[in-house]
């Protein structure tokens, strides 16, 4: 018997078992069984491509959460500016009765004045992240998924000009009726504006939802090919365990027999 091979083939198997058994313990000690591209290269592809998925859902979801922000921002304004505004059509109302004096009406347009200035105020003043949200006409979009073209927006409007006619109403000119009609038309364009922030704060939580679950599946889908099995490790590292006792026992024997050998010699 060729006792140095032995102890070669020996010490090459024994290195091999080494080597192995230091990757069961990074897998163990790490919790993934693919730690770099040499643990399995077309495995890293596939986790690198799920884990840039992951992430772009994951700023999807805030992304959409700003949408309801600045969506609930404008509907708080607006419900502001319908309170103020249900107010002016009550004093207006209240004009039109026939024992007041021309004194009497001036201090209900003082009163209208006051809440004019407020709606007007409340235009000028409500921002977003520093953009103003009535000023003028907007369209704020956002991206909502991982690919191009994938967005949602929320669109405001020019409330100064759609609510002129209300900014307008004077009851000391004794003119109820075209008073009325711009009330009703300002009430009526407030409430379908709070309509489509409504719509649009609705279409925002699908959308999370809907990025939530698809981020789930995609992170089990990364967590199967990448996350260590630890009743696999833990049974290849007993294996391996058995293996190196049973090398370094072939190892020890081999150096009795070269060492028995040598006495013979001797």
């Amino acid at each position: 018997m060729n006792v140095n091979n032995v102890s070669s083939n020996n010490a090459n198997f024994l290195d091999q078992i080494n080597k192995k058994q230091d990757s069961v313990f990074e897998q163990l000690a790490s919790g993934k069984k693919v730690n770099q591209a040499s643990d399995g290269a077309a495995a890293q592809q596939i986790i690198d491509r799920l884990t840039a998925e992951s992430n772009a859902y994951q700023q999807s979801s805030r992304n959409a959460y700003d949408g309801i922000s600045l969506s609930q921002v404008a509907d708080g304004a607006l419900q502001g500016i319908n309170q103020d505004a249900q107010r002016i059509r009550e004093l207006t109302l209240q004009s039109g009765s026939g024992i007041l004096t021309d004194g009497d009406r001036s201090a209900i347009q003082s009163e209208i004045s006051g809440l004019q200035q407020n709606i007007q105020d409340t235009i000028n003043n409500t921002e977003f992240n520093g953009q103003s949200l009535f000023t003028q006409g907007n369209e704020f979009s956002f991206q909502v998924g991982s690919g191009a073209g994938q967005t949602a927006s929320v669109n405001t409007s020019d409330l100064a000009s759609q609510l002129s006619g209300l900014q307008n109403i004077d009851v000391t000119n004794g003119d109820l009726t075209s008073s009325l009609e711009s009330l009703d038309s300002a009430l009526s364009f407030i409430g379908a504006e709070r309509g489509e922030l409504g719509a649009q704060q609705n279409a925002f939580e699908s959308i999370i939802n809907n990025l939530s679950t698809t981020n789930e599946n995609v992170q089990a889908a990364q967590s199967r090919i990448q996350d260590t099995d630890y009743a696999q490790a833990a049974s290849q590292q007993a294996q391996n365990d058995v293996l190196s006792q049973s090398s370094n026992a072939v190892a020890v024997q081999a150096r009795q027999n070269e060492q028995s050998v040598l006495n013979l010699l001797s």
